[in-house]
């Protein structure tokens, strides 16, 4: 079983309150995601993140792919971190880290994302051209969008 990382940072010219307060409110995780992937939220965020919340989403990681994403907040510790785990996905393991550090000038944010592909040795054989390349291009959309709202740091 592989298991791969992406360790992804990111500085934006705001306070930790600001950051959290977006970050935190999972209605925003739409914001962050690209359009093409016609991401929808089904249940789950009508409410501030807490440990234990079950969040809902239809997304389409590939073109003519569509399906359900469903993730639970494993862990949550207020203007720190929070860890969600897939429950049901596209990934046979799914295992994300958002921490929130203050900074001189702002925050960095740091993700930390452990994955598993699905379909054993294909899914391996698929993962350097196909989906590393994907997350790459999610969390670069990210980062725009991130400094579309916030300013560069």
């Amino acid at each position: 079983m592989k298991i791969y990382t992406l360790h992804k940072t990111q500085k934006l010219p705001i306070t930790l309150d600001e950051a959290w307060k977006f970050l935190c409110n999972p209605a925003n995780l739409s914001k962050l995601t690209p359009t093409e992937m016609n991401m929808k939220i089904i249940s789950g965020a009508d409410r501030p993140m807490y440990a234990g919340q079950v969040l809902q989403y239809s997304v389409t990681p590939l073109p003519g792919f569509k399906t359900k994403w469903v993730s639970e907040i494993t862990q949550y510790q207020e203007k720190k971190y929070f860890v969600d785990l897939q429950l049901y996905g596209p990934y046979a393991f799914w295992h994300h880290k958002h921490f929130v550090h203050e900074i001189e000038g702002g925050v960095e944010m740091e993700d930390i994302i452990d994955y598993k592909v699905p379909l054993g040795i294909l899914g391996r054989l698929v993962h350097p051209i196909l989906v590393k390349p994907k997350l790459e291009s999610i969390f670069n959309f990210r980062k725009e969008q991130l400094e579309q709202l916030f300013g560069k740091f």
